[in-house]
């Protein structure tokens, strides 16, 4: 694949948990692994996760029913143990999913956006605790004293509600998209009081892909290629635009599914944008996330302790519709914990119009699982079949 460059996205535990603990909201907490992780690090592979196991069984099905199209991958100890590829990369050339198949991660991308941000405070050019406005001009005050602990946490009221209707911009070009979705963002009233609830906003990781260009010099597209891409070795990740999408015969058609049950490929509806952002806008495979999470957890993309500060929970999520009583989410820099059977994951799901993603790294025991559907559905029961598997105690 050719990665071509959008134009510029411009506008003009010591220490590290100090400066948190300044920027922290009253209501929020930090939390770090329990000491368990030892016992469960020195079991080998669950057998229900090996090929043949309950867990393919159970992908296999969801497949077979039509339910699940994509791939999953699981890996311990950084190699892969079990690589699965269903379904029709495009139903209409008749190309099927492979375990190499690029994907709209959707929000899995935020992890690269709190990656970036926190890059940005380790060199003195972002703090957490300090305001918006402080990087960007042409807010309203209101939205100016919004800070970037909130926008990384989902805290800041900032922009439109995530799931929602509206017009469907009919942007041509990356300059349009990006300025037209902070223009919107600009005049959009705060949701609620900064920093007195959670609520998800894709929106306002637009507004930390701006402080990431304005503080950087360069585009928060290029920033993430050169910092975060590169060195984890991603090389075939990137934020593809529309025409770029359209061509690649490797890219997966984002099915959609509709009242009547029936699935449309959203590239062919108005709808489908000209590129995504920093909330949800890069296309990467199965693999490429598996060497994300390595480099992550090897220290190449952030030093140990800044990792572990932007992978640890800050604020409580509520439950999800279908999550299961037990499990705990919580907002992190980016990325978002969850407490499964007493165990973290952290990682990040992702979904839209015809996308159903999954990135869970399990610290404990030296799990990584990812799942990348271009069905929006079926996704969230591998999920939870998965982690009831991964997290169960010998």
């Amino acid at each position: 694949m050719t990665h071509r460059s959008p134009a510029p996205f411009r506008i003009t535990r010591r220490t590290a948990l100090g400066t948190l603990g300044a920027a922290s909201l009253a209501t929020g907490f930090t939390w770090a692994s329990p000491g368990f992780a030892d016992s469960s690090r020195r079991r080998g592979p669950d057998k229900d996760l090996l090929p043949g196991g309950a867990f393919d069984r159970f992908v296999a099905e969801q497949a077979a029913q039509d339910v699940f199209s994509g791939t999953v991958l699981l890996a311990h100890r950084d190699r892969p143990v079990l690589t699965r590829a269903y379904g029709m990369a495009d139903q209409r050339q008749g190309v099927p999913n492979r375990p190499d198949t690029l994907f709209n991660l959707a929000s899995v991308t935020k992890c690269f956006t709190g990656l970036a941000i926190a890059q940005l405070v380790v060199q003195g050019k972002v703090a957490f605790h300090e305001k918006l406005g402080t990087y960007l001009g042409g807010f309203p005050a209101e939205i100016a004293d919004v800070t970037v602990q909130q926008l990384l946490t989902h805290t800041s009221g900032v922009g439109r509600p995530a799931l929602g209707g509206g017009i469907w911009p009919t942007w041509n070009s990356v300059e349009e998209t990006v300025e037209g979705t902070l223009g919107i963002i600009r005049s959009t009233p705060l949701q609620f009081a900064p920093g007195t609830r959670f609520g998800y906003s894709n929106d306002g990781y637009w507004v930390l892909g701006a402080i990431v260009a304005q503080v950087s010099g360069g585009s928060y597209y290029d920033y993430v290629r050169r910092h975060v891409f590169a060195p984890a070795g991603m090389t075939r990740t990137d934020f593809l635009t529309r025409p770029q999408v359209l061509a690649d015969p490797d890219v997966a058609r984002p099915y959609w599914t509709q009242p009547s049950g029936a699935r449309v490929d959203f590239t062919t509806t108005p709808m489908f944008g000209f590129v995504g952002g920093p909330d949800g806008g890069a296309y990467s495979t199965a693999p490429d996330l598996l060497r994300f999470a390595s480099a992550l957890r090897a220290g190449r993309l952030l030093d140990p302790a800044y990792t572990e500060l932007v992978t640890t929970a800050k604020v409580p999520v509520p439950p999800r519709p279908g999550s299961p009583a037990t499990e705990r989410e919580f907002a992190d820099y980016g990325f978002h914990d969850f407490v499964v059977a007493g165990q973290p994951i952290y990682g990040h799901p992702g979904s839209g119009p015809g996308v159903a993603t999954n990135l869970d790294v399990h610290p404990g025991s030296d799990w990584v699982a990812i799942v990348l559907g271009n069905y929006d559905s079926g996704v969230k029961a591998i999920v939870q079949r998965e982690r009831e598997i991964s997290t169960r105690r010998a």
